[in-house]
């Protein structure tokens, strides 16, 4: 799976420093061309900046789905990643965009970002 992310910029919102470095390495490991990690809201850059997202749904209690929405309306691909993964409030607010549950597993986790942004595994095409 390695370089399935070639050329992107992640932006990982996260406010476990030890989740966020593992995703930042995972991504790197697939080929992302950098990662931005931001633990709140409002330490994110601004859209342009990256070309996809890794969203926590809680951060200190604070909800992140103002923010999933902004991304939504600008087109922006993105997975929640989060201990959250039964709300069907959610999955109804946002169909489509995956949720991957924590504890996950890397290639999970860099699957779900892949497919967010169109990019066909190899595994799955044949």
């Amino acid at each position: 799976m390695s370089g399935i992310l070639d050329g992107l910029k992640i932006l990982v919102l996260e406010d476990e420093l030890l989740i966020a470095m593992d995703v930042e390495q995972l991504c790197l490991d697939h080929g992302a061309s950098g990662v931005i990690v931001a633990r709140r809201v409002d330490e994110t850059p601004y859209v342009d900046d990256f070309h996809a997202a890794v969203v926590d749904v809680l951060l200190d209690g604070v909800s992140t789905l103002d923010f999933a929405d902004r991304l939504r309306e600008a087109g922006k691909p993105f997975i929640f990643a989060s201990g959250y993964t039964e709300n069907a409030e959610l999955a109804k607010r946002f169909p489509g965009v995956a949720m991957v549950g924590k504890p996950y597993s890397g290639n999970d986790l860099i699957e779900a970002v892949a497919e967010a942004c169109g990019r066909v595994l190899a595994s799955r095409s044949t």
